[in-house]
């Protein structure tokens, strides 16, 4: 996120000052490093949270429309960013990968069926196809299939024109042209205290984490954009925005494939159900991944939990954000996510063979010795006051002082794939004078900025054929899937 926003001011207004803090000793090596998190590039096609079954049996498809268009804000930045030499190499960040939904089970497949004919009709999902032929199942996805039992029905939807994406390598290249630009990186420094002076700045007091020296920067904005960090800096800053706000955090773990004959038989991202109880961000799924140009093989997330805001964080962090201000936030979602809490207590119960049966319902013949485990990024759900409680958020918060010298983001899923309207919506909160005159500019990097794609089908295909290209996502612009095509693939 602050690698995206600093990218956006280098070009909108290079003749200002920016000065980018990380606290690590390389850029992204929390949780935009690519083995702490899945690389999906959110766009809802594959992710059966952004479209609930409603209670007549209806399929709500409106969250999941409006993660596809942001995600589509993001590939149109990043196209021109090629174009301008912003970013480099496409294929050392970003490659074509099918996206899936998979599920088994009559009452599962039906409800499946239904999220395609709602999906279908929109421009935006016009690629997908519906699949619940066990042979067209096994040809796609051969790893799957192997010791699978078809007498239990499955279905899939299907999307060819989904990515995989290195935000590790993208946020490095971000950095990059933040430093190369003129703007001033500076690694291994921590941000220990913010302090409003009386003409509106901000005093931002630093340490050097390499010798112990400190720093004072007077900034007239700043943007937190710390991870599970940005809690605790925007509850120093004091502004009255961030009051009542808590975190809850939620660690994680991926099986990584270490067989390399299972990564070739393998080639799509694949989402299934969460369980019962288990947040979004812990929905299974086995994932192709493309690290520095290498496919991998994932499959996760198990969940776990540490007080820690940050992977590289402490373990005081979580108890060092309740405040007088936010207790009763906290307390409030105690009382009333006692599922979360028992999924919790039942995935820090699993030894690696529980792991390998949970594997073992997307891949049939998974063994243990092909596998381990690694740990991932760690996430700060948001936790927002709500009357005299909270209420436990799942996605990304933007929080801004009503003077808009300072902003900060909190949360996690979809989180990096929606970095590019997120912080297109800081910079309209934050700069709202200069905002209007960047508009033209700001329309050049994002032909579609302001517009819904979904309503506009021939716009969407414009943007769809360019950020193709010039991503290298396609060879050319015939080899997209059909975005008018309705029927499915096998099956139904």
């Amino acid at each position: 996120m602050s690698a995206t926003l600093g990218a956006l001011l280098r070009q909108l207004q290079p003749d200002w000052s920016l000065t980018l803090f990380e606290r690590l000793d390389a850029a992204a090596a929390e949780s935009s490093d690519p083995w702490n998190n899945a690389g999906t590039g959110h766009s809802a096609l594959c992710e059966l949270n952004y479209t609930p079954e409603t209670v007549d049996g209806r399929v709500e498809i409106t969250k999941a429309i409006a993660v596809n268009e942001q995600f589509q804000v993001s590939r149109q930045f990043w196209a021109h960013a090629v174009e301008n030499g912003v970013l480099v190499d496409p294929p050392s960040f970003i490659n074509p990968i099918p996206h899936v939904s998979f599920v088994h089970g009559a009452d599962n497949a039906k409800y499946l069926k239904a999220r395609y004919e709602a999906l279908v009709g929109n421009p935006l999902f016009a690629g997908m196809t519906y699949i619940d032929d066990p042979a067209e199942f096994t040809r796609r996805l051969p790893l799957m299939a192997a010791g699978r039992d078809f007498s239990e029905p499955i279905a899939l939807n299907w999307t060819d024109g989904g990515t995989d994406v290195d935000f590790g390598a993208l946020t490095t290249q971000l950095v990059n042209f933040i430093g190369s630009s003129g703007g001033a990186v500076y690694f291994g420094h921590e941000v220990t205290d913010l302090s409003r002076q009386s003409d509106g700045s901000w005093q931002v007091k630093v340490r050097n984490l390499r010798n112990g020296a400190r720093r004072t920067v007077t900034a007239k904005f700043v943007f937190v954009g710390a991870g599970g960090g940005a809690l605790p800096l925007l509850q120093k800053s004091g502004i009255k925005e961030a009051r009542g706000f808590g975190g809850f955090p939620i660690s994680g773990a991926f099986f990584r494939c270490t067989n390399p004959d299972l990564i070739g038989r393998h080639h799509a991202k694949v989402y299934g159900k969460a369980a019962k109880g288990a947040p979004p961000m812990s929905v299974p799924h086995l994932d192709t991944r493309v690290i520095n140009k290498q496919p991998g093989l994932l499959f996760g997330p198990f969940a776990g939990w540490s007080p820690k805001f940050l992977k590289a964080g402490r373990y005081t962090d979580l108890f060092k954000s309740v405040r007088p201000r936010n207790i009763g936030s906290l307390l409030g979602v105690g009382a009333t996510e006692m599922p979360l809490a028992m999924y919790l207590v039942s995935e820090l119960a699993k030894t690696k063979p529980g792991q390998v049966r949970t594997l073992s319902e997307f891949m049939p013949n998974a063994e243990g010795k092909d596998w381990e485990l690694i740990v991932a990024g760690q996430r700060v759900q948001v936790i927002r006051p709500k009357g005299i409680g909270g209420v436990l958020e799942f996605g990304t918060a933007v929080i801004s002082a009503e003077d808009g010298s300072i902003a900060g983001l909190l949360g996690a899923s979809p989180g990096a794939s929606t970095a590019v309207p997120a912080m297109l919506d800081v910079l309209r909160r934050c700069f709202a004078t200069e905002y209007q005159g960047w508009e033209p500019r700001l329309k050049e990097m994002i032909p579609s900025l302001g517009v819904p794609l979904a309503d506009s089908p021939s716009l969407f295909n414009d943007v769809w054929d360019w950020t193709s290209q010039v991503l290298q996502l396609v060879p050319d612009a015939a080899a997209r899937p059909p975005r008018h095509s309705v029927g499915a693939a096998a099956g139904g």
